[in-house]
């Protein structure tokens, strides 16, 4: 039971690492370490059902409802490595000073898990749902290439920022900074926060515990009913996020609250060997590597997708 507990606190220190690097998202990590499915179910444990519970003062049924064996050891290691990454580690400078190293790292991990994923679905359940997997390509290749358009500041836009951030987030293979880079509400909502205006912050937090309640019951149920078809489509998603992360681009940034936020990026193709590309390509390898060890274990443990 404690070494259960541990791991899922590496496996949420893990997840929390993602959240840090811009365009890499909690879900992404969430799927490579094969716990996806089950933080889905974790997320709709938190029903209505509970809530009914919560109303009645039923203390064993709000403890014993959700899955908080699950959720408190992954959530642990998730503000862990938020801390660790933010206050010891800056992650956030060296994505800033040496992207390339830190971008090849996910990249290799985000890569290796596609193959992998291949490898266990199989070349012959590809070829017979390979729409579905064309089509996350699509949707993917459109969400991570979008162009930020001005929008409203209204209170129902803030709610639908907050509703589909979180949404992305929980899919792999989007980030919901990115989106809300892309719907041009980052610095706002960033500020908001800073400055403590409720009149941006509660229609944003109404929005995210709506986007919660609702995809994660959507996912939940297409993971159940279409599995396969579910599982090609998130994976068709992760193939289009490796032009995020690809460690060669050329990154704008924005100061929000006396801080850099990454506003946008284009990838480019070196046109001559360094020792950057080297670091690069050897990060890579350690998170393609990293993949396998960690599929390893998950065949171990029956927690492989």
């Amino acid at each position: 039971m404690i070494i259960s507990r541990l791991k899922l606190i590496a496996k949420g220190f893990c997840v929390g690492s993602a959240d840090v690097v811009p365009g890499v998202s909690g879900g992404t990590m969430a799927f490579i370490l094969g716990i996806y499915p089950q933080l889905i179910n974790a997320i709709k444990s938190f029903d209505s059902e509970w809530l009914r519970m919560v109303l009645s003062l039923n203390i064993k049924g709000i403890i014993n409802r959700p899955h908080f064996g699950f959720l408190i050891p992954l959530g642990i290691g998730a503000v862990a490595a938020l801390i660790f990454f933010t206050r010891v580690i800056s992650l956030p400078s060296l994505i800033r000073t040496q992207p390339e190293i830190i971008y090849g790292l996910f990249f290799g991990l985000v890569l290796g898990s596609i193959v992998l994923l291949f490898r266990h679905l199989g070349m012959t359940l590809l070829l017979r749902r390979v729409l579905f997997f064309l089509i996350g390509i699509v949707f993917g290749g459109f969400v991570v290439t979008l162009v930020p358009a001005s929008t409203p500041d209204a209170s129902w836009f803030i709610f639908l920022c907050g509703a589909i951030a979180i949404s992305a987030m929980i899919l792999p293979g989007i980030s919901g900074s990115f989106i809300l880079l892309m719907m041009k509400k980052y610095a706002y909502i960033f500020n908001a926060i800073g400055h403590f205006d409720f009149s941006i912050i509660l229609p944003f937090m109404f929005g995210i515990v709506t986007g919660v309640i609702l995809f994660s019951r959507v996912l939940s149920y297409l993971l159940k009913r279409f599995y396969q078809q579910t599982i090609l489509f998130i994976a068709g998603i992760l193939i289009a996020s490796l032009y995020v992360i690809w460690p060669f681009q050329t990154r704008v940034y924005e100061v929000v609250r006396h801080k850099e936020r990454l506003v946008s990026s284009v990838p480019y193709i070196p046109d001559a060997f360094s020792n950057q590309i080297l670091y690069s390509l050897i990060m890579a390898l350690v998170g393609l590597a990293a993949v396998i060890i960690l599929d390893h274990i998950s065949e171990k443990d029956g927690t492989l997708l």
